[in-house]
């Protein structure tokens, strides 16, 4: 383990479980010099999605803004949403991050907060977005859109986007990945994924990343249960070909 008085730590997608997140950092237990990174995706799903934004917010923890942040805003903040759009935020885990706030409304310094999050955070080494990079357009010209939903695109890139530096990504359960069991992490070329899946029935893993030690912290949301592992076991590598073939086969 590495001597470094300061950690750079990651957490992955929390999805409003907060009690969760809680058990996570009481392992981490990140001291006041570390660095902790949260990759978007705060909120919808869980059951506690106010306590989570407010936790991160307060502690002024480095937070992206992820594609259910971007929902929200959408939502929340335009004179006219279609009913669908509406819907479909909803549907996503919308309603449950409305009523965990009092009287069922999201206070404006949130949306502030929701509005000033970065879409990408550069750490010289390592780089982190919620969602990827489209490898096929310049990143100036790159937006929201690209960093907080891309999916395939990214995950089957043949070559690291950055020669240097590591994508750490959320957005994407990792089981979702060919090869890919729950729990485990998913990596590509010059990419790495640790969205386990906190709130889905196959899985319940919310992930922390100690970049600085190569060490993984997982809490099991629905099990109530700890584990620590080194990175190269937490991993299993995702072959482009595999990405780009099941891209074919669901045009087909």
């Amino acid at each position: 383990m590495s001597e470094s008085s300061q950690r750079r730590i990651v957490i992955g997608d929390v999805h409003g479980h907060y009690e969760g997140l809680m058990t996570l950092l009481e392992a981490i237990a990140p001291a006041s010099d570390d660095r902790v990174y949260f990759l978007g995706d705060l909120i919808d799903r869980g059951p506690h999605s106010s306590h989570v934004v407010n936790f991160v917010k307060e502690n002024n923890y480095g937070c992206l803004l992820g594609n259910h942040e971007q929902m929200l805003l959408h939502i929340l903040t335009s004179d006219s949403i279609p009913t669908p759009a509406m819907q479909a935020w909803l549907y996503s885990g919308g309603q449950a991050t409305i009523a965990s706030y009092e009287e069922a409304t999201i206070p404006h310094e949130h949306l502030d907060w929701f509005k000033a999050l970065p879409t990408y955070l550069d750490l010289g080494d390592i780089w982190l977005t919620h969602a990827g990079i489209d490898p096929y357009i310049p990143l100036a010209e790159q937006t929201a859109e690209q960093f907080c939903w891309i999916r395939d695109e990214f995950h089957s890139i043949q070559q690291p986007y950055f020669p240097d530096k590591l994508i750490i990504i959320g957005h994407t359960i990792t089981f979702t990945l060919p090869g890919v069991t729950p729990g485990k992490l998913a990596q590509g070329q010059g990419w790495l994924d640790i969205d386990t899946g906190a709130y889905h029935p196959r899985s319940g893993w919310l992930t922390g990343l100690d970049i600085t030690n190569n060490l993984i912290y997982q809490v099991n949301v629905f099990q109530n249960c700890l584990r620590t592992l080194p990175l190269t076991e937490a991993v299993i590598n995702v072959e482009p070909s595999q990405i780009t073939n099941r891209r074919k086969k669901q045009r087909a």
